[in-house]
């Protein structure tokens, strides 16, 4: 399965892209502002001329959270999930093992790996880039 089971008409390229380990997200072929999430149009410029482009897979913490309650079966406790400013200037939200969450720091830098969810279907996920703090 390339993606979850409901996406919506703009992501599709995008899951499947997250399925072969290439995370792709939008960019206005006007403007040059890439989008993400995908959506119909460009937030800068309303042009709804884009095309599909690999991100880099590297970027730079803004915040984190760790959940000590387990709220879903795929995510027992205690799941930590970051927030980062990719390099191409989008915030993606995701998981990062829990083992890392001590090296955590605004600005760390990370980059993204892809993990296989329980439903059947791969997610974006992040790891710390530099390693572990000394």
């Amino acid at each position: 399965m390339a993606g979850p089971r409901l996406y919506s008409p703009f992501d599709k390229t995008m899951w499947e892209s997250v399925a072969e380990g290439k995370m792709k997200i939008q960019r206005c072929e006007e403007c040059g502002t890439y989008r993400y999430p995908p959506g119909a149009c460009c937030p800068n410029c309303l042009s709804t001329e884009m095309q599909w482009e690999e991100i880099s897979g590297t970027g730079k913490v803004l915040s984190w959270i760790t959940y000590h309650k387990q709220y879903l079966p795929a995510y027992p406790a205690p799941t930590t999930v970051v927030a980062a400013m990719l390099d191409e200037g989008e915030i993606l939200i995701t998981n990062i093992d829990h083992a890392e969450t001590k090296d955590l720091a605004v600005d760390r830098p990370i980059r993204v790996i892809y993990g296989d969810h329980p439903d059947g279907y791969r997610i974006p996920r992040f790891t710390l880039a530099d390693g572990p703090a000394s």
